[in-house]
């Protein structure tokens, strides 16, 4: 697939023409990265907007002890920089991310896209949306880390990405909402038993999403 497909398939560029993608292409490229492979650490500039054509990534910190802190994951057809503001010429890292899978991503000349579209006005609504979708990451990790109790973190996690917690192993899924295994257990035969989950070797399926998303929604 060449880059005017690859940049068609990302939804953040649908509302292009073809001319305006067909500029787009000429000011970016494609690489491709395989598993574990650290894309940026936290604090890093760079020049380029990067976007996930394939494959999922996740976002971290180190703490002082250097223990990883789980932010969030990334999935395929969403923007990998971290974007605060449409005005600043350099984009700012406030994580590290890494690789989860093997993974394509699209990159572009992030001055060249300014000249181009943002001030021009094309694709700031997209780019405003972006800044509010990572406000809105950060709350809910606020919510996870000090709102919530295992119940809720749990119930929000399978509620919101249900593919990547029946991809986890259960002692990853533990570090990542800072719980223990045993209690992580517990919590999903609690939900089992009342009807809200079922586990089937193993995986996780969701019986009543308004059940669900009740317990930590109403925190």
């Amino acid at each position: 697939m060449n880059i005017i497909n690859n940049i068609k398939s990302l939804n953040f560029f649908k509302t292009l023409n073809d001319k305006q993608i067909e500029l787009l292409s000429s000011m970016s490229m494609l690489n491709s990265y395989g598993k574990d492979y650290i894309l940026y650490y936290e604090k890093n500039q760079s020049t380029q907007l990067l976007f996930l054509i394939e494959g999922q990534a996740k976002s971290y910190k180190i703490d002082k002890h250097e223990n990883e802190i789980f932010l969030y994951f990334i999935n395929q057809n969403n923007i990998l920089s971290e974007v605060s503001t449409i005005n600043d010429a350099t984009l700012y890292s406030y994580s590290n991310i890494t690789f989860i899978e093997d993974s394509k991503v699209l990159s572009i000349d992030y001055k060249k896209f300014q000249e181009n579209f943002l001030h021009k006005n094309i694709l700031n609504n997209e780019f405003i949306n972006e800044i509010i979708l990572r406000s809105q990451k950060l709350e809910s990790l606020i919510n996870r880390e000090f709102i919530f109790d295992a119940v809720a973190k749990v119930a929000m996690m399978i509620s919101s990405d249900l593919v990547m917690f029946n991809k986890l192993k259960r002692h990853d899924i533990s570090l990542i909402l800072h719980i223990q295994p045993a209690t992580l257990s517990r919590v999903l035969n609690r939900l089992k038993r009342n009807d809200i989950i079922d586990i089937i070797h193993g995986k996780v399926s969701i019986l009543n999403k308004e059940d669900l998303d009740l317990i930590y929604k109403e925190l």
